[in-house]
């Protein structure tokens, strides 16, 4: 009977309702509980919406931004974009701020985990049919820090993190666990 019971509210929910899968293009990232997941949301600024401090354009790409869904107005966190580094998405999803759209992507969801609604955007398609890829963050990332150019990932270069690793160290425990970490172990 509880199976029977279990069963019922599973597909009486509305969790189980709403299966974005349905034209997803999506690529797998072979990521722990992900979903291909297609979508139409709004690009909405995060603190704008939980708090109503809205600056202008979603604070001209100082704000993490969510995608409000259409379907059951369920607020989506687009943590990545579709590059190969994790890299977030709010660069890819600014010139869209206001606006409806149509994303493509991978959805995380796992119940036992507590993880809902995390996002991997991968394509944002407008109103008009012009399908985006999401993968500008790295050139928006080189433009933004020309002094950093040069080889290897961009994290090794970039002016904040070296700032960070001069003051806290690689470990984030400060210069003297970094150098008594390096004595120990090479």
């Amino acid at each position: 009977m509880k199976r029977i019971i279990a069963l019922i509210t599973l597909f009486a929910s509305p969790l189980a309702a709403q299966d974005f899968s349905d034209g997803s293009q999506a690529k797998t990232w072979n990521l722990y509980a992900e979903q291909p997941a297609r979508f139409e949301a709004k690009v909405v600024d995060l603190l704008c919406d939980l708090t109503g401090d809205c600056p202008d354009n979603c604070g001209e790409g100082t704000r993490q931004l969510g995608l409000l869904r259409t379907v059951d107005d369920v607020m989506v966190l687009p943590l990545k974009n579709n590059q190969p580094a994790f890299t977030g998405a709010a660069t890819d999803l600014l010139p869209y701020c206001g606006q409806t759209v149509t994303v493509d992507g991978l959805l995380i969801e796992d119940e036992d985990l507590d993880a809902k609604n995390i996002y991997l955007v991968q394509t944002v398609t407008t109103a008009d049919g012009t399908v985006n890829k999401a993968n500008k963050w790295t050139k928006e990332w080189a433009k933004a820090n020309p002094e950093a150019a040069g080889k290897g990932p961009w994290f090794r270069r970039d002016p904040r993190i070296k700032d960070i690793i001069a003051t806290e160290g690689y470990l984030g425990l400060g210069l003297e666990a970094d150098a008594a970490y390096i004595e120990e172990n090479f």
